[in-house]
């Protein structure tokens, strides 16, 4: 019996096949079902690339295999599936000598890259979780850079979504953020949560057509800013759209349409609940992973939303019984001369931590004041957008759980409301967005009653177990429900015996990757990872690590049935049986 070539694994005879129908043979590291269909013989990967069931124990019809588990359906000459939530599986080259069938174990080379992100690109398309995920595995595999499976869903989720930026596309941006603070293995667990809720968001939606730039040669960006503001001010969201389009084009410096977005985000009182502002940090976050060519397709889906924004001013709460939107009217029209008497004292201002509690009061005249006098003492956007984020995730470390359970998401939407502002004044420190302070303070004096009483924070206690235990006891505790104190606790004693912070950072980040996590969980990670590594070492940057340990906790455990799908395509990746 002489073989065609070194190291090719013989099948038997061709009568043999025939009497058969199918044999599997082992090699390579691979188990190959080799099938023997109208007078040819066919050889393929006898795992099925859906969920790894044997193939063997299928049929052939027609030229046709059907996997008899789940059903998926392969062309058996190319392997090719007639089924997206399947997979296209390995074939083998095939040679018969003198009636010998022989079977090179080696397959045909293919592009690993290539082909995991048409994958991806089929899960997105169909909305195929278990796609999505073994895409992320499989580009992680291939060396692919993150920014790929994140550009691909990030042109996904601004294409298919006819009302533009949404909940779905933060929470990836929100994922391309965490990914250097996670464990190498939990990122394209990350990456998973992260495109599986933009295909979800867009499942069944029509896309967003894009608009043409004027055919001007106007290059000024005052004017611009002036058009596109005006437009967003009578919620003409087709006039901004091509405002913006034409200025990106006609190539505004980026600094310039950041300006004159969030001065549009800021021009009334606290839009939709601060998401306006939110999003548009957000889009300008994703921006700087993906680079500003994708300007022109991220930053107009912004504009539907902000043109349709609900105005605070409008509210009940924000004008009876006291009238906070005009007091925040009269304190933005104030600003230009405070700010202009400030900047004799630009960078001897040292008060956040003072002007956090302030913000805290029960008077909204007084934390008002507050602001203004920080403003006169030569506070800066960053340092002023600070204190509102510290005092943000004091009313979350402090929130008491006699409140009803959906009062986390209250006190929730305020806090990423100052992250966001913060973020972006950091990015572009106008005194248009400045007004934006006033906005969040008030919101977070309107989320007094959740501190009442005001849950105490854990006294100073370094923990008396090793660091990475306390982690691991940490991961314990959340898989019971009502563990909000003794989370709380854990993270205080792992920061006061001055445990690593970016393990720290990392286990909070597995708490969220491990259940079904939705936007809240995503943002609130985010913005505390943000908030924390500013503040690593000081009492707020403990202050801001307590709330986010509480909000987990009081979220956790979830059914985690997203874990489990990741954990099978984990499992199929690695080459685990899974019909066992």
């Amino acid at each position: 019996m002489s073989a065609p070539a070194n190291g090719h694994i013989n099948a038997g005879t061709m009568d043999q096949l025939k009497e058969r129908g199918c044999t599997v043979v082992t090699g390579g590291g691979h188990a190959i079902a080799v099938f023997c269909h109208d007078g040819q013989v066919y050889a393929v990967d006898n795992r099925c690339p859906h969920m790894g069931f044997p193939l063997d124990r299928g049929s052939v019809k027609d030229g046709i295999l059907t996997c008899h588990w789940h059903h998926a359906r392969f062309e058996l000459s190319s392997g090719g599936t007639f089924n997206p939530f399947a997979d296209d599986v390995r074939t083998f080259p095939v040679e018969v000598v003198e009636g010998q069938v022989w079977i090179d174990p080696v397959p045909p080379p293919r592009d690993e890259a290539g082909h995991w992100r048409r994958r991806l690109e089929d899960g997105m398309e169909h909305n195929l979780r278990l796609v999505i995920a073994k895409a992320a595995l499989g580009l992680q595999s291939a060396g692919a850079d993150y920014r790929e499976p994140l550009g691909i869903g990030a042109r996904f989720g601004t294409t298919y979504s006819a009302a533009g930026w949404g909940a779905a596309m933060s929470m990836l941006t929100c994922t391309a953020n965490m990914l250097p603070h996670l464990h190498e293995e939990d990122r394209p667990r990350a990456l998973y949560l992260g495109l599986l809720h933009v295909a979800r968001e867009c499942a069944g939606r029509a896309p967003r057509f894009t608009v043409d730039p004027l055919p001007t040669s106007e290059t000024r960006p005052e004017v611009f800013a002036g058009w596109f503001r005006n437009f967003i001010n009578v919620r003409d969201d087709e006039g901004a759209e091509r405002c913006l389009v034409t200025a990106i084009e006609r190539g505004v410096p980026r600094e310039d349409i950041a300006g004159m977005i969030f001065a549009a985000a800021t021009d009334h009182i606290y839009l939709d609940g601060g998401h306006v502002v939110d999003y548009a940090n957000k889009a300008f976050e994703l921006l700087d992973h993906l680079g500003w060519d994708m300007a022109g397709q991220a930053l107009p889906s912004l504009v539907h939303g902000m043109a349709r924004a609900r105005r605070s001013q409008e509210l009940s709460q924000w004008r009876d019984p006291v009238d906070l939107a005009s007091m925040v009217w009269q304190a933005r029209d104030e600003l230009p001369e405070l700010l202009e008497r400030g900047s004799a004292h630009t960078g001897s201002w040292d008060g956040e931590d003072a002007l956090a509690d302030a913000i805290l009061l029960d008077s909204p005249d007084e934390i008002i004041d507050a602001l203004k006098q920080a403003v006169l003492h030569g506070a800066t956007p960053q340092q002023l957008g600070a204190a509102v984020a510290h005092a943000a995730f004091l009313r979350m470390a402090r929130f008491h759980t006699s409140n009803e359970f959906r009062d986390w998401d209250t006190v929730h939407n305020t806090l990423t409301a100052a992250n966001a502002l913060h973020q972006a004044l950091k990015r572009t420190p106008t005194p248009e967005l400045l007004r934006g302070v006033f906005d969040v303070a008030v919101s977070i004096y309107l989320d007094r009653f959740l501190n009442m009483p005001a849950q105490r924070l854990p006294d100073p206690a370094p923990a008396s177990l090793p660091a990475g235990d306390q982690l691991d006891q940490l991961l314990d505790l959340v898989d019971s429900r009502q563990q909000v104190e003794e989370c709380a606790q854990a993270v205080s004693g792992y920061l006061d015996s001055v445990g690593p912070p970016g393990d720290l950072m990392a286990t909070m980040g597995r708490m969220m990757l491990r259940e079904d996590s939705g936007f809240h969980l995503f943002q609130i990670v985010d913005a505390a990872f943000k908030q924390f590594q500013e503040r690593q070492g000081t009492q707020s940057g403990r202050h801001v690590m307590i709330g986010l340990a509480r909000f987990l906790a009081a979220h956790s455990p979830t059914p985690r049935a997203e874990g489990q799908t990741y954990q099978i395509a984990l499992r199929l990746h690695r080459g685990e049986d899974m019909h066992e």
